[in-house]
């Protein structure tokens, strides 16, 4: 058998859902933040993000879509 570093081994990881709600207040308190910021306007649009990530790793990357009050 290997020797493995501490905290690891051959045994599969159990089922993890990195999307699984560890913290239901922050959770709450994060959508509230997120609801009230396009309340207010504060948003990207997908249109300038996709400008932005389609840019990655190419000679002409773009710096990250700012905020745009709508």
């Amino acid at each position: 058998m290997p020797d493995y570093p501490p905290g690891f081994s051959e045994t599969p990881a159990p089922d993890f859902d990195i999307f699984e709600a560890f913290d239901d207040v922050e959770e709450e308190r994060a959508m509230e933040e997120a609801e009230q910021a396009i309340r207010e306007g504060r948003v990207i649009s997908n249109e300038a993000m996709l400008r932005w990530i389609r840019s990655w790793n190419t000679p002409d990357e773009l710096p990250p879509p700012g905020v745009r009050h709508a």
